[in-house]
């Protein structure tokens, strides 16, 4: 499907709903203030501030949807739900204009606010539900009737894959599950569903016949023999931007765990890539970047120093460049002050111990302050990393890890962060049972996200680099 076609209709839809409602209400004041509609009607649609204001109002009504995450999942909206976000975000966005703008002096009753006040709320409501219902109800309409459709693929081979199978494909209105083919889980003779899809592989390509046939849904339809293998099925799927809905069983339904609003269709356990609100993901990434800009201006004479300082203490470049993995697996350039020697690792990857030789005198400074984490803030401005979030890592460790730890590939949802609940708790990792040690904390970071424990982990952090008790 054609994501960017339907988020250009949204955003569309969106600016001229804006416009029209401003442009009738500034009419509307306008003929109110001067007591007379038609007469000065035509001097309303001549003022420059009707024109200049259509555009500056229309961006801000789009940044503020943008702001909540409105165009993010385009094709997976709810019109009642949609309605009341719509009306929520509507009534804050009246709100802010009211007191952003200023008002004529010749308004001095609170009933004529109030009522101006309602006039562009129910003016904005009306037209911007009105088009939004018509897009996606259409949307929906093309949806049920398979004209638009997920890519889908069923994890599971035999009785339970099959009956899923059915049921979605017989539904009175269809989900949008266009399936492409089965994944198998235990190696048999013959799949019962072979019989109605292509047989892609086992779990173990999971990851590459994902990708590879541009899935946005995962469905987990597994036997009871074949429990033990959920989470390794899992884990194989978290980096990836899919949809995973899981069978229930009896005990799930009993203890509240299926949550559906739909009545049609089959129910399932879903689980969501997003692990955070899209309106506070949006705001922790405005809050990455206006926190990062603030940084390096202040800390820029820390820099300067810091950088003649290293170049002149030992040989060897100022800064520190190595490939690091970030979210979904994509690797990136991460930068910091040189704190060892040049080619410390001259003999292959080693992990920095505390009294590990290589770290020049000047750099173990550096790692006490944290100092040598300044630079990261340019990484996170280019948006590779985030303030807070699980530590990167290369590659070469990652392998070693998750055959260890095969849930390591889980901190690779979210964005990996110069600071974390594990780096505040063990500091550097020295081997890779601390590694391990400290993975039990970013996972638990990763289920818990949140603006507030972003706030407590950074004012953590300050802490110890106040008290020099980095490690």
């Amino acid at each position: 499907m054609n994501k960017r076609s339907q988020v250009i209709k949204y955003v569309t839809a969106d600016f001229l709903a804006a416009v029209l409602a401003w442009a009738l209400f500034f009419i509307y004041r306008k003929s109110m203030v001067e007591d007379s509609l038609l007469s000065h009607f035509r001097d309303a649609i001549g003022d420059p501030k009707l024109f200049i204001g259509l555009p500056v109002i229309g961006a801000f009504w789009l940044a503020l949807y943008a702001l909540i995450g409105t165009y993010r999942q385009i094709y997976r909206k709810s019109r009642l739900r949609e309605f009341a976000q719509t009306f929520l975000i509507s009534f804050i966005g009246v709100t802010i204009i009211f007191f952003a703008l200023i008002l004529d002096d010749m308004i001095t009753t609170q009933r004529t606010y109030l009522e101006f006040f309602f006039v562009l709320f129910i003016l904005h409501l009306f037209f911007t539900t009105s088009f939004r219902f018509i897009l996606t109800s259409r949307t929906a309409y093309r949806i049920h009737h398979k004209i638009l459709g997920f890519n889908t693929i069923i994890v599971g081979s035999n009785g339970n894959a099959l009956s899923i199978y059915k049921e979605i494909e017989n539904q009175e209105k269809s989900s949008g599950n266009k399936f492409v083919g089965f994944v198998n889980v235990e190696g048999y003779t013959s799949y019962r569903l072979a019989e109605f899809l292509p047989h892609l592989g086992g779990t173990s390509d999971l990851n590459r016949i994902v990708r590879e046939n541009h899935v946005e849904e995962v469905v987990i339809a597994i036997e009871h023999s074949e429990n033990q293998s959920i989470e390794h099925i899992i884990t194989q799927l978290e980096d990836i931007d899919v949809v995973i809905k899981i069978i229930p069983a009896m005990q799930d339904i009993i203890m509240g765990s299926v949550k559906t609003t739909s009545i049609f269709h089959a129910p399932l356990i879903q689980i969501y890539p997003d692990l955070m609100p899209d309106w506070q993901m949006s705001l922790k990434r405005l809050f990455d970047i206006a926190f990062s800009l603030v940084a390096l201006i202040l800390l820029s004479p820390v820099m300067l120093v810091t950088a003649v300082v290293v170049k002149l203490t030992s040989s060897g470049p100022a800064f520190f460049m190595q490939e690091r993995i970030g979210l979904r697996g994509k690797p990136f350039i991460m930068y910091k002050f040189r704190t060892m020697v040049q080619d410390a690792e001259k003999n292959g990857p080693q992990l920095s111990s505390r009294n590990d030789p290589r770290i020049t005198r000047v750099g173990k400074v550096l790692r006490q302050f944290r100092i040598d984490e300044i630079p990261q803030f340019f990484t996170v401005l280019k948006g590779d990393m985030s303030i807070v979030g699980p530590r990167p890592e290369r590659q070469y460790y990652i392998n070693l890890v998750t055959q260890k730890a095969p849930h390591y590939k889980l901190l690779h949802k979210v964005k990996p962060g110069i600071t974390s609940w594990g780096q505040v708790k063990y500091g550097y990792a020295e081997n890779l049972d601390q590694m391990i040690e400290r993975l039990k904390f970013d996972l638990l970071y990763i289920e818990n996200m949140s603006l507030a424990m972003d706030f407590k982990i950074l004012i953590y952090t300050i802490l110890i680099i106040i008290q020099g008790r980095g490690k």
